[in-house]
């Protein structure tokens, strides 16, 4: 009977306090763990550092993936799984790579394969296909095999005299503060191939020449900064089945000029490569990562939050977005040991989504609001489905590193005096810029053309168009844990007050039927 009176003691006691935590308080348990007891900087470093590159559909995706549901799990989060969604095509391992310049001296080529490029193994010499309109490729018919086709020229390259990562500073906050009602986003041109006709041509030549590779230079950067993407083709896409990709490599700008001075100077120049990958399962290694908190008197309403978990694959994919992904994780974390503390239970049902083929267009986001909120083609909405009114936010981040400085309404401006609010425990933090504009490029926008409020924080820019973004050097040593910290903690909160507030969060206007 004793032990029957002390714990009836304790569980009056937590129900005391559940009843008795202020939003303050919830404010300041939310900073404790996200500030001092954070673990963001650990999570982010075995999904870069130990579990590597994460290109849709390729091993280590499907690899980290597992790794991320199991955490995820482990953390006390309910219902973890990987929810397929397929159309992507196949996907595409780099299982080896190297390339050397032999003469006229040695030297070890820091360059990445393309992906989706085909493996490819020889030596040979360097020509460069200089083509102006479509009449000028007949002159190289029969001589691109066995050879390294130059497709550009020379890149000049200047010095930097000012630092490549930088804040945000009270000038360029208010000009985001001030920032008019955004136009309506058209997406109709979302995705399309706008090569040109001659650039198509030539991929024509080159699939049916066959050379050893196609070299191209990195599009930006210097000091052995390499930003690498998807290979071409000259019809179709390289993720599909069966089709012959010619192998493509992206040189260090530095690498790539002093091969073409060579050229231009009538030097021969013949070079080495032995790259080998391998396409893996279509249709099979496309999932999402879902994990919920189960909600209370309001279990069937939803509170979203999530990060594309994709990479490209010549760095570990740490900014872009391991941070996000990472920080989502976190914030996830960060809710748990909240609800442990004060016995609060989410009146909301919170779900992290980490989503996988962003990179390629938004494809997890957009096939999981197909499947659940609205009838989708590609970005066009026909009809909205009625599990579409139960969602009161989606809260997105994918900008880098850097830490909140705010967060754009995407034309919603209704929720504007929400936020604000939201943001006042975090003012010595840096974060209170509320701006109207849209942002673009990433997951939120599938859940915003759904007619659900759908939000991207503003960041801090560092060094994400500069140095990481895409490129080999996209690893863990360029995150910021301060920077990361904070955002799992705003994010964590402004989540919970979603949550617990009587009313979903006001949306914009809409005039898509539901079926």
């Amino acid at each position: 009977m004793k032990k029957i009176l002390i714990l009836f003691a304790i569980a009056l006691s937590i129900s005391s306090y559940a009843q008795d935590t202020k939003t303050d308080d919830i404010a300041d348990i939310i900073k404790k763990h996200g500030m001092e007891n954070s673990q963001v900087m650990d999570i982010a470093s075995w999904m870069t550092d130990v579990y590597g590159q994460r290109l849709t559909g390729s091993t280590g995706l499907k690899n980290a993936a597992e790794w991320a549901k199991d955490e995820l799990s482990k953390m006390g989060m309910k219902n973890s799984e990987l929810q397929q969604w397929e159309g992507f095509g196949r996907g595409w391992d780099m299982t080896h790579f190297e390339m050397h310049a032999q003469s006229p001296t040695y030297w070890p080529i820091l360059a990445y394969p393309k992906a989706w490029s085909a493996p490819t193994t020889g030596s040979g010499d360097v020509i460069y296909l200089d083509a102006k309109k479509i009449e000028d490729l007949k002159q190289y018919e029969g001589k691109l095999a066995g050879k390294f086709v130059l497709l550009d020229s020379i890149r000049p390259v200047e010095e930097a005299f000012e630092a490549t990562a930088t804040r945000h500073d009270s000038e360029s906050l208010l000009k985001l503060a001030n920032a008019n009602t955004p136009a309506p986003r058209n997406f109709s041109g979302f995705g399309r191939n706008s090569g040109l006709t001659l650039r198509q041509a030539t991929y024509q030549l080159l699939e049916a020449e066959k050379p050893i590779a196609v070299l191209d230079r990195s599009y930006k950067g210097d000091l052995g900064t390499v930003f690498v993407s998807g290979a071409r083709t000259a019809e179709g896409n390289a993720r599909d089945n069966d089709k012959y990709v010619v192998p493509q490599i992206t040189l260090a700008i530095e690498h790539y000029n002093r091969i073409f001075r060579m050229i231009q100077k009538g030097v021969p120049v013949s070079l080495s490569v032995d790259s080998q990958s391998k396409y893996t399962n279509p249709e099979g290694n496309e999932n999402n990562i879902i994990a919920e908190i189960p909600g209370t008197d309001l279990k069937d309403e939803v509170v979203m939050f999530g990060a594309h978990f994709d990479s490209w694959h010549a760095g570990t994919g740490a900014t872009d977005n391991g941070s996000g992904s990472a920080v989502m994780m976190e914030a996830a974390r960060i809710l748990i040991e909240t609800i442990k503390e004060t016995g609060i239970q989410p009146r909301r049902t919170l779900r992290i989504a980490l989503w996988t083929g962003e990179e390629q267009g938004l494809f997890g986001s957009r096939k999981y609001v197909g499947k659940h909120y609205a009838n989708l083609d590609g970005f066009s909405v026909s009809t909205l489905k009625q599990a579409q009114k139960n969602v009161s936010a989606y809260y997105n981040m994918d900008n880098g590193t850097g830490k909140i400085r705010g967060i754009y309404l995407q034309g919603n401006q209704a929720v504007s005096p929400i936020f604000r609010e939201w943001f006042k425990p975090f003012h010595k933090l840096d974060a209170s810029t509320i701006s109207l504009g849209n942002t673009g490029g990433t997951d939120h926008l599938a859940f915003d053309i759904a007619g659900i409020p759908g939000f991207q924080f503003i960041q801090e820019p560092i060094a994400y168009s500069t140095k990481t973004h895409h490129s080999n050097m996209d690893n863990f040593d360029h995150l910021v844990a301060e920077d990361l910290k904070q955002a799992a903690t705003i994010i964590a909160y402004f989540i919970w007050q979603t949550s617990q507030r009587e009313e979903k969060l006001p949306r914009k206007t809409n005039d898509k039927k539901y079926d």
